[in-house]
């Protein structure tokens, strides 16, 4: 097998070098040597394509380099360079766009790869936690808003509310510049020329600001070169202090992206190993979707895993109590789950190839060897999946209404349909949501210190659960489970922040398909948030979360109601009239998905 994977692996080398080097039309390309005088980014060339979504990145990144190659003249674009700055990235991000765009007009397959790379970039970077004060990165910005323009290419999802938050400075100063850059895109002088004008629009450069190192008949603007010395002494005059730097808008820009930079949570911070207590919205405040709504302080909020709250002897009585109680519905339970596995396995199209000269060894005609020893070894291999692959969150609504059977059987529906679905290689989070105090703890004591100013929005102490991460094999988080059965857990919803907590970990997912499952009893319900603010506060940012998602995201979202109709919120939505008929809906809301179909808004589900 590991034969195989080599042979794959070699293969996918191949022909992605071969691509590239007939698109740069240079034969002596190497995708892990930089181009003369450039850096670009290396695509992971030597890892075997894990999903058909990494193959098209890694072919993305290998058609960017190959384009940078055939369009891109390096001595020339050092002619053109700035000190190190936003200046000098957006030059350098927008000739990018400028050798893609080139390539993309006349290569269809190699501007569906650019897109994917593209998309994928601006996950990585964590684009989708911005708001509030960390704005995005002006030449990131930049970028994206030209490929709109130049490539008709869709702002990605994960990315249209922080674009949105500089979109408007960025249009309403060199919004005619943008515009302009089409018609120089064969020509990569005057093309950075048009590049320069949008950068004086915006205050990122000013003449004299130019690499001191560079000769004098450099210290132009390129584009501008042919003009007469008389028109470049109609400039203003600028001071000594600001032929060096950058204005004073600028700088704060400048000051934006540093400090977003340091804010940035360290690599990994996501991953299934990481048991630190986080703030649930750090770098994903409110003002991505509902600017009326705001937090009062978010200094007592936490992201906390099950162990934290419980040691591994308490959770293991919690999971014996919780296994008791549902004792009656576990059989019934199963044999939904059991159907759930039968029609993803038959979704999955799995399927051999018989009598081949490799693969593995089919055991089934050994007898023909046997028999005849002269007869030749046959083998077998399986063919592609082309099932894509998919990411479920579960998130749970640990609210002190839920307290009983409805938190019981929600517990073991998603602890069933995560062993179902880990057996179909289909990955699962479970999530839950509560407060850690009643009527407000420490926030609230904070504002009334504070002389109980007015609107203060939310006024609680987020705490959200992860009590199975995607990573985790359900063996291990199966304890973690029992927590949501324990006396005084189960507090106050605020649901919209949860939406959002859990929707940007979906994001940072690398699946194709990502799901995210919401289980609740009815509304948010904060008593001391709705009596300091006006009325329907929380509801009206819930509706606002789920809005933003269904209309903005790639994210499929769906919910289950028990016992309340949730479709006031939700537009996928199904209510459920007892806590017994929660799997079966879980289940039916799973296939539908995989059918490409909906539930109707407001669908209700009896007994």
């Amino acid at each position: 097998m590991s034969d195989l994977i080599a042979r794959r692996d070699a293969e996918f080398k191949r022909a992605l070098i071969a691509t590239a080097r007939a698109i740069a039309q240079d034969p002596a390309l190497e995708l892990e040597t930089p181009i003369e005088g450039e850096n670009p980014p290396q695509p992971a060339t030597l890892e075997p394509p894990l999903s058909r979504r990494q193959a098209l990145c890694k072919r993305g990144e290998a058609d960017s380099i190959a384009l940078k190659r055939r369009y891109h003249d390096p001595a020339l674009h050092r002619q053109f360079s700035l000190a190190p700055g936003p200046a000098e990235d957006v030059l350098d991000a927008l000739e990018t766009v400028r050798v893609e765009c080139l390539g993309s007009r006349m290569m269809k397959g190699v501007a569906e790869n650019l897109a994917i790379s593209n998309r994928q970039q601006v996950i990585d970077e964590r684009l989708y936690q911005l708001s509030g004060n960390d704005k995005m990165p002006v030449p990131r910005a930049l970028s994206l808003l030209a490929r709109e323009r130049l490539l008709g290419e869709q702002i990605p999802g994960e990315c249209r509310y922080s674009l949105g938050l500089v979109r408007k400075w960025i249009e309403d100063k060199a919004g005619k510049e943008l515009d302009q850059l089409e018609a120089a895109l064969e020509d990569q002088e005057a093309y950075a020329g048009r590049v320069f004008s949008i950068l004086k629009q915006l205050d990122l450069y000013q003449e004299g600001s130019r690499d001191q190192n560079q000769d004098g008949d450099q210290d132009q603007t390129p584009g501008d070169q042919d003009q007469d010395q008389t028109d470049q002494t109609e400039a203003p005059e600028q001071g000594e202090e600001g032929e060096d730097s950058l204005s004073a808008e600028a700088a704060d820009l400048q000051t934006l992206l540093e400090s977003a930079e340091a804010d940035e949570p360290p690599e990994g911070e996501m991953e299934a190993g990481d048991d630190a207590r986080l703030r649930p919205n750090s770098g994903l405040l409110d003002p991505r979707v509902s600017p009326t709504y705001k937090v009062y302080t978010s200094d007592y909020d936490e992201v906390i895993h099950p162990t934290d709250l419980a040691d591994r002897e308490e959770l293991a009585r919690l999971r014996a109590q919780l296994d008791r109680q549902m004792q009656h519905l576990q059989k019934t339970i199963a044999k939904l789950a059991n159907r759930l596995q039968r029609f993803l396995l038959a979704r999955q199209n799995r399927a051999w190839k018989f009598d081949l000269e490799e693969g593995i060894l089919d055991a089934g005609k050994l007898a023909r060897v046997v028999v005849n020893p002269t007869t030749p070894l046959t083998f077998k291999m399986e063919q592609e999946i082309a099932f894509r692959d998919t990411v479920v969150t579960l998130l749970i609504d640990n609210s002190g209404s839920m307290r009983g059977k409805p938190i019981s059987t929600a517990a073991i529906s998603a602890d069933i349909l995560a062993r179902t679905l880990e057996r179909c290689g289909i990955k699962v989070e479970i999530l839950g949501f509560t407060t850690k105090e009643w009527k407000g703890g420490r926030v609230r004591e904070k504002w009334l210190s504070n002389g109980k100013p007015k609107n203060p929005g939310r006024l609680n102490e987020l705490r959200h659960i992860i009590y199975k991460t995607a990573e985790a094999p359900w063996r291990r988080a199966r304890k973690n489970l029992g927590l949501m059965m324990r006396e005084g857990i189960l507090k106050e919803n605020i649901d919209g922040e949860a939406l959002l907590w859990a929707h940007g970990r979906l994001l940072a997912r690398p699946e194709e398909r990502r799901i995210l499952m919401v289980i609740s009893d009815g509304a948010p319900v904060d008593d001391s948030t709705l009596s300091a603010n006006a009325g329907h506060y929380l509801d009206r940012h819930l509706q606002a979360v789920t809005a933003w998602i269904e209309k903005a995201s790639e994210v499929q979202l769906i919910a289950i109601g028990i016992g309340h109709d949730v479709a006031q919120y939700y537009s996928r939505a199904v209510t459920i009239s007892e806590p017994e008929d929660l799997s079966g809906a879980m289940i039916d809301q799973l296939v539908a998905l995989f059918n490409n179909e909906g539930p109707r808004r407001g669908a209700r589900m009896r007994a």
